[in-house]
């Protein structure tokens, strides 16, 4: 837990939820259900890991690829996902790989528990019962931490995911402080916030960025944060 965007790892309003980690390898998530399930979150976790790693062994190219990559029928169900995704987002699949980890795990817990938060690298899959509040981080800005929309029962299982150029690890061609796109599809939602966020070149790429992005299908709501500025477009509702 080395890179500073963690510190948004308690930006959801987890009411009385158990939280714990679930870490394997890069795979990093963080989970807040109704009682704690770290054991079948690390069975998943692991099942779905091992599928990805072998598809890579076997197509190297899949790991490194910044095009979208061929279907392939044969592939394990997160990897056809990713593909898939990634695919309607003209990106690589492994810009789609944090929000796919979150979904595929996610709803092998859901018979588990009524409400369900997992987050991996920003990459947000949640079910809830309730109306949750969440918070963007977007490193240094000014806006960090400021901008809240509300989640509402009815709107999940849902993907929150976030690209940044100025925090944690990922590829991002892009300058955008954080880029969050909402979609049911929290694979959908981490390749879309790639795509988007590889176009922000300028504070002045924000608006056509977001026309851009909103006309992705799937994607429900864009935020951009670059510096002091923001844009918003879809269905978001802010406290």
């Amino acid at each position: 837990m080395s890179y500073e965007e963690r510190k948004y790892r308690s930006l959801i309003n987890k009411r009385n939820l158990s939280s714990y980690n679930v870490k394997i390898s890069e795979s990093d998530l963080f989970i807040s259900s109704d009682t704690n399930l770290a054991a079948a979150a690390e069975k998943s976790l692991i099942q779905h890991r091992h599928s990805l790693e072998n598809h890579i062994q076997n197509h190297p190219e899949f790991r490194t690829s910044l095009l979208p990559f061929p279907e392939d029928d044969l592939a394990p169900p997160i990897v056809r996902d990713m593909i898939a995704r990634s695919k309607i987002c003209g990106v690589g699949p492994m810009a789609s790989v944090a929000g796919a980890i979150s979904e595929f795990v996610g709803y092998d817990l859901l018979d588990q528990t009524e409400n369900l938060i997992i987050e991996n690298g920003g990459d947000i899959f949640l079910r809830s019962i309730n109306k949750l509040t969440v918070a963007i981080y977007a490193g240094e800005s000014t806006l960090s931490y400021k901008v809240n929309f509300i989640v509402k029962p009815e709107e999940t299982p849902l993907g929150i995911c976030t690209s940044s150029a100025t925090v944690g690890p990922s590829l991002s061609f892009g300058i955008a402080d954080a880029v969050c796109v909402i979609s049911r599809s929290a694979t959908l939602a981490d390749a879309a916030a790639s795509a988007i966020g590889n176009r922000i070149k300028s504070k002045k790429d924000i608006k056509p960025t977001l026309d851009y992005g909103i006309k992705i299908p799937g994607v429900k709501g864009i935020v951009i944060i670059c510096g002091n500025d923001m844009g918003v477009i879809g269905d978001i509702e802010f406290i």
